[in-house]
């Protein structure tokens, strides 16, 4: 009885192998059709007109964020309404180093900046609902320039506000 079992076994291994033959063939005949196909189209590609779409911004600026520019020189200064939060009264331009929605975030960065011997401070623009860090305030923009160039290393975003 085993026997025959070990026997059947064998017959149905062999004709399992013997009947399947490779399908590469079919494979690589289904691959040169497509290909042809593909070669057909590009040969009978007739040019299309396309339409050149209309292009409209997607971002504006709002009024409130206006730039300023001297006679002297092309640096832009955004201008905003702020409110001071924490430290001395803000001169006529200030650098701005960090922008934040939380308050507790923005008091940290000002008590870094202040550990590093600026004179920082918090202000709140209601406007955009940010609170922005000022490491220095100035009379005139040339100094302010000039802070913002040199802190540029350490806050790549520095930036001039004018306060209204």
């Amino acid at each position: 009885m085993n026997k025959y079992m070990f026997l059947g076994a064998g017959l149905c291994v062999a004709m399992a192998l013997t009947s399947c033959g490779s399908s590469e063939s079919a494979y690589r005949k289904a691959y040169l059709k497509a290909q042809q196909r593909t070669e057909t189209q590009q040969q009978q590609v007739t040019p299309t007109v396309t339409e050149t779409p209309t292009v409209t911004p997607v971002t504006t600026t709002p009024a409130t964020q206006t730039r300023i520019t001297d006679n002297n020189d092309a640096t832009p200064v955004r201008q905003e309404n702020v409110e001071l939060q924490s430290g001395a009264p803000l001169k006529a331009y200030s650098v701005v180093v960090g922008s934040f929605t939380l308050r507790a975030n923005a008091e940290g960065e000002v008590q870094r900046l202040r550990n590093q011997g600026y004179d920082a401070r918090l202000v709140y623009s209601s406007q955009n609902n940010m609170y922005r860090v000022v490491a220095a305030s100035f009379d005139y923009k040339a100094d302010a320039i000039q802070s913002r160039d040199q802190l540029a290393g350490r806050y790549q975003g520095a930036w001039l506000l004018y306060a209204k």
